[in-house]
């Protein structure tokens, strides 16, 4: 813990009470901005200490937060945080305080910024790389709006390696409009930033010569509007943009038509307020590089700041350690039995490779990094070069994995559809996070993928029961298959089950009974089975015998075993945790309907709708997900129509 906290609470009032919106921080002096930064530091510590959430990076931009709300006048000013899991700090100076230990709790305050949640947050984020595409289109709107706003998009050097920062600053600087581009540099994302844009920044930085004569051309810019006339004006203009294309590596950002300014100390007040006014003076695009510690004020978060980027809570705030009672008893997480079957079967075949979008540790393919460093690819957070990637190693015989989660494969589908499917190319795509997630919410949640993968020729589509049954999909995925496929697989643990050293092969599109009965059939796909045959035990003692199917495949669909069961049942019940539009329930009824089998069939599934935030149990109870609610569902359905 910084000692400043210590002091700042010993020899001062609290400040932080006093402010109910950043209205109040514009009357503040520097000193006394610094002694609220350590008390908003701590308070995220605290509330994170209890609640879980994401950390690291909250605790990086405390003072770039309060510096910005200082300068500029939110709700009018426009702040974009790219992804937005950086702005707790903006949240408790916005009018949330006194609701941040509602955060990403079930009815409570998002965890990234929401429009509905507050006129301070000017755009919704949860993805990466989005913010100066909004903040361009917030701009435009100005303009023709005849508005006045200053429009701050607050970017980390993780997002910038997304495409659509690139393409967002190319037309940026076509456009010319007044965008200030935060270039918030703490060389990290979830994992370790990498590629060629980390080493530019990190040849800025280090650049001593630039650096002394950056600092004299930014003492000299200060008096532009003060003491120079318009001559000495022009020539410390091209004095700098002499110094800036002999010294900085490519400049690159000017290059896209972007005014470079820093880098400057991302936790020097004095530093910050003052770049930060000076660029409000500056009509046209500019990007302010600040250089900032991820986890700064927190020990244990700075010197391990993959592990603290986010936590679930219950750690001591001074120490770090967990003072939660370690639960020895859970089973491993599907993402690390997909890690370790991966590597596994890597050792054995070098035409196996691995991929992620700036997503090792979350994925599990850290495994795969640690083992096999020349086979792992981090391609950053760029998922639509991660697919076409993907698609060129294929092309030339190797076996690619790319692990992702749901929600970010979204962002992919185009090049999954066009570059990998098209050609029949063999990539595997290992889905996690597939379902609800929890407290992440919306953004997050991998509420869509069988219904947009469905839609894609020639891809084969499962999902385990279990772990068991994720490893068996995965070898079936490499070894049985040479066209797309897709596993997805949900977050958090597994079943428990005891898992076979040897993998086996599965008949593709071939589904499990794995519970017989008769009259009503229940099929369900993926973590859905579990709860599929905690129905049937239920609706049994009601007498209602259900036959329980593991569907395993969504595409190619057993519409050998639907027929059969066709034959001996009157009612389908169908569930997935997957949108009720598109996913294995309209697979099954465009089959009987298209086939002359008339059969009722009710859809279990997510809604048509986004899904909130908040604990898993909470979020199936929300929206009837949760055993009773569904066993009721399903015995009102089949006793109505057996009248």
């Amino acid at each position: 813990m910084l000692d400043s906290l210590s002091i700042a609470a010993t020899q001062y009032p609290k400040i932080l009470p006093s402010i109910c919106s950043p209205h109040d921080l514009k009357k503040l002096t520097l000193a006394e901005l610094q002694r609220l930064a350590d008390e908003c530091r701590q308070e995220v510590i605290n509330l994170v200490s209890v609640n879980g959430g994401h950390f690291a990076s909250s605790l990086g931009v405390v003072e770039l937060t309060i510096a910005l709300h200082h300068v500029y006048s939110t709700p009018f000013d426009k702040i974009i945080w790219d992804v937005g899991h950086q702005a707790y700090v903006h949240k408790i100076l916005t009018g949330r305080h006194e609701r941040m230990q509602t955060n990403r709790q079930y009815e409570g305050l998002a965890g990234f910024p929401k429009r509905e949640e507050s006129p301070h947050d000017a755009f919704g984020t949860g993805h990466a790389s989005t913010s100066i595409s909004a903040a361009a289109g917030i701009a435009a709107a100005n303009e023709l709006a005849g508005g006045k706003e200053k429009v701050i998009a607050v970017i980390g050097d993780g997002s910038m390696t997304g495409g659509m920062a690139f393409e967002a600053m190319n037309h940026l600087g076509d456009l010319k409009s007044d965008v200030l581009v935060i270039l918030n540099d703490n060389q990290m994302a979830i994992s370790p930033s990498t590629g060629g844009l980390r080493t530019h920044l990190i040849n800025i930085t280090l650049n001593k010569t630039y650096n002394r004569a950056r600092k004299f051309l930014w003492q000299s810019i200060s008096l532009l509007n003060n003491e120079l006339g318009d001559k000495a004006k022009k020539a410390v203009r091209n004095l700098e943009a002499g110094v800036k294309a002999a010294l900085t590596p490519g400049a690159f950002f000017e290059a896209l038509g972007l005014r470079y300014f820093g880098p400057i100390d991302g936790h020097n007040m004095e530093q910050l307020v003052k770049a930060l006014k000076e660029m409000q003076e500056l009509p046209h695009p500019k990007l302010l590089h600040v250089i900032t510690t991820k986890g700064k004020g927190f020990k244990p978060a700075e010197e391990n700041q993959s592990k603290w980027h986010a936590h679930s809570g219950g750690f001591d705030t001074t120490t770090g350690k967990s003072i939660k009672t370690a639960d020895n008893t859970l089973p491993p997480k599907y993402q690390e039995i997909f890690g370790e079957a991966l590597v596994e079967l890597a050792m054995k075949d070098a035409q196996i490779t691995a991929i992620t979008a700036a997503m090792p540790s979350g994925t599990s393919l850290d495994l795969f990094q640690n083992a096999l460093p020349t086979r792992f690819f981090d391609v950053g957070i760029a998922e639509p070069h991660a697919v076409t990637f993907a698609a060129g190693l294929a092309s030339q015989g190797f076996k690619p994995v790319f692990a992702v989660y749901s929600t970010f494969l979204q962002r992919a589908f185009d090049q999954l559809l066009h570059d990998v499917a098209l050609q029949n190319l063999h990539v595997v795509f290992a889905i996690d996070r597939a379902g609800l997630v929890g407290e992440d919410g919306p953004t997050h949640h991998g509420a869509f993928d069988l219904s947009y993968l469905h839609t894609v020729p020639g891809l084969v589509i499962m999902a385990p029961a279990d772990e068991q049954e994720l490893r068996d999909m995965l070898y079936t995925a490499l070894y049985d298959l040479k066209s797309p496929v897709a596993i997805r697989y949900p977050r958090g643990n597994g079943t428990g089950i005891t898992l076979r050293k040897k993998f086996t092969s599965l008949s593709i599109g071939k589904a499990q009974i794995v519970r017989k009965g008769h009259g009503l059939a229940i099929l369900s796909i993926g973590n859905m089975t579990g709860k599929a045959l905690e129905v049937a035990s239920v609706l049994e003692k009601d007498g209602i015998d259900a036959t329980v199917v593991n569907m395993r495949f969504l595409k190619p669909l057993d519409t050998e075993l639907i027929e059969e069961l066709a034959s001996q049942s009157t009612h389908f019940a169908v569930l997935e945790e997957n949108s009720i539009i598109g996913g294995l329930g309209s697979a099954v009824i465009d089959y009987l309907t298209t086939n002359g089998l008339n059969r009722f069939v009710l859809k279990i599934a997510l809604p048509d709708a986004f899904v909130t935030h908040g604990h898993i149990n909470d979020l199936y109870q929300h929206i009837g997900f949760d055993t009773p609610t569904m066993t009721e569902k399903i015995k009102r359905f089949y006793m109505a129509t057996q009248r």
